[in-house]
């Protein structure tokens, strides 16, 4: 599908499953959607683990609860926004307007942007208030989830910075107009119209004739004689019947 609208390719092609599932952009949707159910999913099992000095829950991060519940809202932001643009993914062959298409490729280029940013900033953070972590028998039964946590927002940092990658590719492809209207306009750029045919009711300039009775036709009439006839046998009588004038 190199070479079409966005990285896509005519619009209302049917999609080939095989070649679909091979493509680099939806394997790393995929990495992408389990590495971020990796993240928040230890965090919410194991994440909070009971304090040395009552039976309150704490967060295993430091005992910070902002650490936990941002990376919750992370990982499952991220598993939403996965699911959607590999939906997206799905429908964008179909989508006929070369407009809708470059907005949907600059709402994935945006938010793969944003989250491979945030995605660093989580990992910096977990891992800073992991280390300020005292250890403890709650640490210690909880260190293994919360060291998935830190390594699984390592991963997503480059599998979204992948895709954050490849959906700036797709834009900079731009559209190539030429699956759209080339085969329209293409067709009859090179071709000469033909002439109209003989019998098709419209005559050319060599069988032009010249209207009826202008041959015969006398438009510049030379005398009385030629215009009244009659007064010349008129006069003729009159002087056979009185020859003596």
């Amino acid at each position: 599908m190199e070479g079409g609208s966005f990285g896509a390719g005519r619009a209302g092609a049917a999609l080939d499953p095989v070649s679909f599932a091979r493509r680099p952009q939806t394997l790393l949707r995929v990495a992408s959607w389990v590495f971020s159910i990796a993240v928040f999913g230890p965090i919410v099992n194991e994440g909070y683990v009971n304090a040395d000095s009552g039976p309150e829950l704490r967060c295993v991060f430091n005992g910070n609860a902002g650490a936990c519940r941002f990376g919750v809202a992370l990982g499952l932001g991220a598993f939403l926004a996965c699911s959607c643009f590999l939906l997206l993914d799905v429908r964008f062959q179909q989508i006929s307007s070369v407009r809708d298409r470059r907005r949907a490729v600059l709402l994935d280029l945006g938010f793969s942007g944003l989250w491979s940013f945030l995605w660093f900033v989580g990992f910096c953070f977990l891992t800073n208030q992991w280390q300020r972590t005292a250890p403890g028998p709650g640490t210690a039964q909880a260190g293994d989830a919360a060291r998935a946590v830190i390594t699984f927002s390592f991963f997503s940092i480059l599998s979204w910075v992948a895709l954050t990658v490849k959906a700036l590719q797709r834009f900079r492809l731009g559209t190539d107009m030429s699956l759209f209207a080339t085969e329209q306009l293409g067709a009859g750029a090179g071709q000469t119209y033909p002439g109209y045919p003989v019998g098709s009711g419209v005559e050319g300039t060599d069988t032009y004739q010249s209207p009826p009775f202008t041959e015969t036709l006398d438009t510049s009439p030379k005398g009385g004689e030629e215009q009244f006839p009659w007064s010349k046998v008129q006069f003729s009588s009159v002087a056979q019947l009185c020859p003596t004038l």
